[in-house]
């Protein structure tokens, strides 16, 4: 199939996740579709993820894994494409995978084979992707939407936005899509970075200069929301897939909870360890229970030492609280820079839940990142990309 790219009857802007699915969808249907991307690549984000394997979905993906002002708004797209369509997907093209924690499905290989599935379907079907293209903006000045773009105009019965939001910068990432939201008068909740490190003040990281690539199995909570996995010191302050989740829900000025030695009760081990080892150096013990560089910088704030027997329960508590309950402020983030994904983005209330398109502006669909659906860490946000554009491929 060859159409003429300046009558399309879809143009997608944005070559990533959710926009090359929502091609494929509406290629099927015998749309024209075309696909705009200011990159030389398609789908870079993609090719970066999951270490270069690509965490493609997550097998116990539920709508309590996403954030949004609406909680319910990604329900029906989520049930109409599930985690199991896109493994039927990558199956058909004999790409081999496996799973890791948590239902965190990665390809054997590379996650470029992600990427040459979904151009091969775009090419199956005669999406037409062109790369590298400055886009000046998009007007609906009739019943078509009209994009100027620096190769010149492109006119389209359907609009589809799938710029994603502006972490990543240095990849290209823009608020591009929230401009052309505001321009047709949709609301944008306002964007920050989600899923990003936490950054310590100078007088903190005084102290945990020297712990960076220290890591410990944690439980990090903030207000009623926990997360138990990983944790790292960086010479910035803390990251790790506990703090990366935690990030997306913890508010500028707030503690969050640290348990630096998760599922073990450290106040009852030292309790324990003063009764069968009484001589022993505190200091000792806790490099039985954390890393020894992270033990000697407690020992040091708290000004808690010596051996077991010379210590109250009152002095082993501050210890283990410092330990199991460590309540620290950061005094940020690392931002958009290092932010695997945007909380925020077009609000939900514009939208349709069912077609994705914009209730004020027919014609007009935003997909994936741009808009106000954020997902967990470990899949769940390409699973929105593939789940949201179905749903605008079944409908464009």
């Amino acid at each position: 199939m060859n159409w003429s790219v300046d009558d399309a009857d879809v143009l997608i802007l944005g070559a990533g996740a959710a926009g090359l699915m929502c091609a494929i969808e509406a290629g099927k249907r015998g749309r024209r579709v075309v696909v705009l991307d200011q990159s030389s690549k398609p789908a870079e984000k993609i090719r970066i993820s999951g270490g270069g394997r690509c965490n493609f979905t997550n097998r116990h993906t539920t709508p309590a894994n996403f954030l949004s002002n609406n909680p319910r708004f990604c329900v029906s797209a989520l049930r109409r494409y599930t985690p199991q369509d896109f493994i039927h997907l990558i199956d058909a093209h004999g790409i081999t995978w496996h799973e890791k924690t948590l239902g965190q499905l990665f390809c054997d290989h590379s996650a470029q084979q992600i990427i040459d599935l979904l151009l091969a379907e775009c090419a199956a079907v005669g999406v037409e992707i062109r790369l590298s293209q400055r886009i000046r903006g998009a007007a609906k000045p009739d019943e078509r939407f009209s994009i100027s773009t620096d190769a010149g105009l492109i006119r389209s019965e359907s609009l589809v936005v799938a710029t994603g939001g502006p972490s990543i910068p240095k990849m290209g990432a823009s608020g591009f899509g929230y401009d052309v939201a505001r321009h047709f008068g949709l609301t944008v909740i306002p964007p920050r970075a989600a899923l990003v490190p936490l950054t310590f003040g100078p007088e903190v990281l005084a102290w945990s200069k020297d712990l960076s690539g220290v890591s410990v199995d944690s439980e990090v909570g903030f207000g009623k929301t926990r997360f138990a996995e990983g944790l790292l010191f960086t010479h910035r302050g803390l990251s790790g897939p506990s703090i990366l989740q935690i990030s997306s829900y913890w508010q500028d000025g707030e503690a969050i909870e640290v348990d630096l030695a998760r599922g073990i009760d450290v106040f009852d081990m030292l309790k324990r360890a003063r009764t069968e080892h009484a001589k022993r150096e505190l200091g000792t013990v806790l490099a039985g229970i954390v890393p020894k560089r992270l033990a000697d910088r407690i020992v040091e704030e708290t000004a808690v030492n010596g051996r077991l027997a010379d210590l109250s329960d009152k002095r082993l508590r501050a210890v283990a609280d410092r330990i199991n309950r460590w309540r620290i402020i950061p005094n940020g983030t690392e931002g958009y820079r290092t932010a695997e994904v945007t909380l925020g983005g077009v609000d939900t209330d514009g939208l349709s839940s069912k077609t994705m398109e914009a209730k004020a502006v027919p014609g007009l669909y935003f997909i994936g990142e741009v808009v106000d659906v954020t997902g967990h860490l470990g899949g769940f946000n390409f699973q929105w990309a593939w789940a949201s554009g179905h749903a605008a491929g079944q409908a464009v």
